[in-house]
């Protein structure tokens, strides 16, 4: 692992930031570089997952029937766009982060975002329904008692459903 301390900070300006870099290998994922930075004069704290290598465009497509299907792993590049139809759509972007999770963890994770969008619209009766209606969706997959689909779109290639009942195709 190569690390660098003693690193001028963006946001505090104090040199007490810690710059880390590692490669590994990853299963089904690749050769990737592990990036950290952490300083000790602001806290502020940073890490990335960077391939090592290009891969071809891809998409997965999973459907979820069952409660054990919620321990099927997702590997997300920064660069994908998640898609649950009738659901939310996920957009790539200069935020997006890339992670490794299950599709119980995609789901909390989605849940969430519908309940912060639903409470920063206090004035809207109408889209607090829609989030509240979402959510108890999402909560039948995550007893079994409701099927849904979850698409993985990645240009880079980099992220991967890891089970046999996801169909993998070019984008």
């Amino acid at each position: 692992m190569a690390e660098m301390t003693g690193q001028q900070c963006a946001f505090c300006g104090e040199n007490k930031l810690t710059l880390r870099e590692e490669e590994v290998e990853i299963p089904f994922f690749g050769r990737v570089f592990v990036l950290s930075m952490d300083c000790t004069g602001c806290g502020y704290r940073k890490a990335d997952v960077e391939p090592a290598e290009q891969k071809e465009p891809c998409r997965y497509t999973l459907e979820v029937t069952s409660d054990a299907d919620l321990n099927i792993k997702i590997i997300k590049s920064a660069e994908a766009t998640v898609k649950i139809p009738r659901v939310i759509t996920i957009e790539s972007g200069p935020a997006s982060e890339g992670y490794i999770t299950n599709v119980e963890g995609l789901l909390e994770k989605v849940k969430a975002m519908i309940q912060s969008a639903a409470d920063a619209e206090e004035d809207d009766p109408a889209a607090k329904t829609k989030a509240k209606n979402l959510i108890k969706k999402l909560n039948k997959v995550l007893v079994g008692r409701e099927p849904l689909k979850i698409i993985i779109e990645d240009p880079s290639g980099h992220s991967a459903i890891i089970s046999d009942k996801a169909q993998r195709s070019k984008l």
